[in-house]
């Protein structure tokens, strides 16, 4: 299902959980992975520092090489790239360079550990910038997720309605056909001010839209729900998240703010992906599977040839 994987990781145990993610997907998928670290991240992604001294990545590379020694020797196809520069046009140039089909990213801060209901920020520029600018689906890893079969049963997509969202939708449902996989479309409501009637009719009202704007996209689908529930969207989404089991969140991240840490600070993507208990996945632009069977919006099976990102 993804052919060439970008790990963008730091050699420590704060990035172990998308590390593992990296090399249990090249592995099941039999993708290539590329490895990618820029210098200067080992205080946060905020911290860049131009090391360009003779022999000073080659050592890093090879820092890199011995911490994930063990789990390297499952992999038949795999690069270590060690390059100076800011973190998230370095991640964002690699992608594009290897034709990237997932970027993998865990929090990157050592403070994570202790700071995390606080962190929103700390991480900011880097992770906010690489999920909306990237063009392939970004996944954010903070917890341990079981090693197995990668398999997921239950996909959570967040809509609100946006064009971003509805890149989002549809490669969720490609997901979820591609792995046979429950899908619970989800909008949350943000009516605090409203009286409960009225939440109650908007509800509703949010409930048809979902079906009206996405149902034709959907279609065949087997086990699909619709949900939308009153509250702060980054709670909601984390407490049916949590209540139904789901195995990875997918929603758009499109913030116009200028400030990029104001951007990740006040980001749905950025307060769902650190607390949640599974993957998040952030997607802005139409992107195809690469490989398994693809679906028009008639539920139909496509050639996956003529849908290949350019």
């Amino acid at each position: 299902m993804f052919k060439d994987i970008v790990l963008a990781v730091t050699p420590s145990e704060v990035c172990e959980c998308a590390a593992d993610k990296a090399f249990a997907f090249a592995q099941r998928f039999e993708a290539k992975l590329t490895i990618l670290h820029v210098t200067g991240m080992e205080q946060g992604w905020g911290q860049v520092r131009h090391l360009e001294a003779s022999g000073e990545t080659e050592r890093i590379k090879e820092n890199i090489r011995t911490f994930y020694s063990e789990k390297l020797k499952g992999l038949a196809d795999y690069g270590i790239h060690v390059v100076p520069g800011m973190p998230h046009n370095e991640i964002l140039r690699v992608a594009r360079k290897v034709n990237a089909d997932l970027i993998i990213m865990g929090p990157h801060t050592k403070e994570y550990a202790e700071k995390r209901s606080k962190m929103w920020g700390m991480a900011g520029s880097t992770l906010e910038r690489v999920s909306r600018k990237a063009r392939c689906p970004v996944m954010i890893v903070t917890r341990d997720a079981p090693y197995g079969e990668q398999k997921f049963d239950t996909i959570l997509c967040a809509t609100d309605f946006s064009e971003q969202a509805e890149c989002a939708v549809q490669y969720g449902a490609q997901l979820a056909r591609q792995y046979k996989a429950r899908m619970i479309l989800f909008h949350a409501l943000d009516a605090s001010d409203l009286g409960q009637e009225e939440i109650t009719r908007r509800i509703a009202d949010c409930k048809q839209r979902m079906v009206e704007e996405y149902g034709a996209r959907l279609a065949g689908m087997e086990n699909l729900t619709y949900e939308c529930w009153e509250g702060r969207p980054s709670m909601e989404i984390l407490k049916i998240a949590r209540m139904e089991r789901v195995d990875l969140i997918l929603m758009a991240h499109h913030s116009k703010d200028t400030d990029p840490e104001e951007a990740f600070l006040g980001s749905t993507v950025a307060q769902v992906s650190l607390n949640s208990l599974c993957p998040t996945m952030s997607i802005n632009r139409h992107f195809d599977l690469r490989c398994g069977l693809m679906y028009d919006q008639s539920g139909d099976v496509v050639d996956t040839r003529e849908h290949a990102p350019a």
